[in-house]
């Protein structure tokens, strides 16, 4: 019986995807059956993908059937590969898109990640547009989201998203499955830019260190010089338990961040919107992160319709020290970037405090003082952090200087 592979969705309901089912053969050429919503428009240049791709592959003959729900091309590439490789395993070449300029910007180590929305890393409609609605981060997911039938499959198109979709300035981010099958994952997203591999249900340092042993050694193969930070998520006793030995694993590290959905079933409870049940893991994981010197990160609100909830447990959030928190639907995203603004008090101080380094610098002084108060370097950086994220929410001008008064 002759291998045949398909991937992909099609039905009703399926937009910005398509289904490819490849047969390779052994003459006969290229046959093509084409079904597209775009077809009149698009037809010849999905065929010409189709070929081009198959090509790449090293499949001079096959019967290539496709059913296109307005799929972009790097989608159509992703699972025509994926097809492919579900009929002939041991194929090792690629398809991959060129990449796009837009997808070959840098992150930093201190940049805010007060949101991170999470894209399942098999639904490309999601991804597509996810950078308009302003996320710090995206994250574009090989774990819970994606079924173990499909992980395959994901991880061609999270591939092909990296190095094709326009994420607006966004940190792009790749949650790997859990350890070792995460380390595989590697060999897909780490030649690509991603910016923070998420380490799922984080329980030793080793762990930490197996990711980041595996990402430096794809670099040096591929020759890339890139830093690919990581971010680990505890989500269990243990890994609460051995949080600063994570956070402090690698010079990588540059957050941490909890699950609770997984912690709670492990310690053998519910999780619930007041959290006393969860409040010393999360405390744990403040207090490890801030010891590592990296970012601590909250858990997501589940409840997609509940923004008054949302903004509570955001708020709670920043009270325990959280720098930012998970998103699973757009419209959370504003609500958290409201709740982790600085207040007015907060911007007011920090403001003066800035003035005041500005001028000691001006004057070549290297002391800088309030009235008669001597300020030490960590409050001037705290107090230079509070101002860029007061701009960044919104709530000062960013010509605040310029304008006087009470913005001066």
């Amino acid at each position: 019986m002759k291998p045949t592979g398909q991937a992909g969705r099609r039905g009703e309901g399926v937009r910005s995807d398509c289904w490819i089912s490849v047969e390779p053969r052994a003459s006969g050429g290229v046959s093509i059956s084409l079904a597209s919503k775009v077809e009149a428009m698009y037809g010849r240049a999905i065929a010409g993908t189709i070929e081009r791709g198959l090509t790449a592959l090293g499949i001079e003959h096959a019967a290539v059937e496709v059913d296109d729900a307005g799929a972009l091309p790097f989608v159509i590439a992703a699972r025509l590969e994926a097809a492919v490789k579900r009929a002939l395993p041991d194929t090792k070449l690629e398809f991959l898109p060129d990449a796009m300029e837009w997808t070959k910007y840098g992150t930093t180590r201190d940049r805010f990640r007060r949101s991170r929305l999470y894209l399942p890393g098999d639904q490309a409609k999601l991804m597509i547009n996810a950078g308009l609605h302003g996320p710090d981060g995206v994250i574009l997911d090989l774990e819970d989201s994606v079924a173990p039938a499909e992980k395959d499959a994901a991880r061609h198109m999270v591939r092909n998203a990296l190095l094709t979709v326009d994420f607006h300035g966004a940190e792009r981010m790749v949650r790997i499955n859990q350890l070792p099958a995460g380390l595989e994952d590697l060999e897909f997203v780490v030649p690509h830019n991603p910016h923070v591999i998420l380490i799922p249900k984080c329980e030793s340092a080793d762990q930490v260190r197996a990711v980041d042993e595996r990402v430096q050694a794809i670099l040096a193969e591929r020759g890339i010089d890139a830093t690919v930070f990581l971010m680990p998520i505890v989500e269990s006793a243990l890994g609460c338990l051995r949080a600063y030995e994570i956070a402090s694993a690698s010079p990588n590290v540059v957050a941490l961040t909890i699950g609770l959905e997984d912690y709670t079933a492990d310690i053998g409870t519910q999780r619930t919107n007041e959290g006393r049940e969860s409040f010393w893991a999360r405390s744990q994981v403040v207090n490890a992160a801030r010891a590592a010197a990296v970012q601590p990160i909250d858990t997501v609100f589940s409840d997609v319709a509940d923004s008054e909830g949302l903004l509570a447990s955001v708020l709670e959030a920043k009270a325990l020290g959280f720098d930012g928190k998970g998103c699973i639907h757009p419209r959370q995203i504003e609500v958290i970037h409201r709740g982790f603004a600085p207040g007015d008090a907060q911007i007011e101080k920090a403001k003066r405090i800035v003035v005041a380094f500005e001028k000691a610098a001006a004057d070549g002084l290297g002391v800088v003082s309030l009235g008669s108060k001597m300020i030490d370097p960590p409050v001037v950086k705290r107090a230079l952090r509070t101002v860029k994220l007061a701009i960044a929410s919104g709530v000062l001008p960013e010509d605040w200087r310029e304008r006087g008064g009470d913005d001066a």
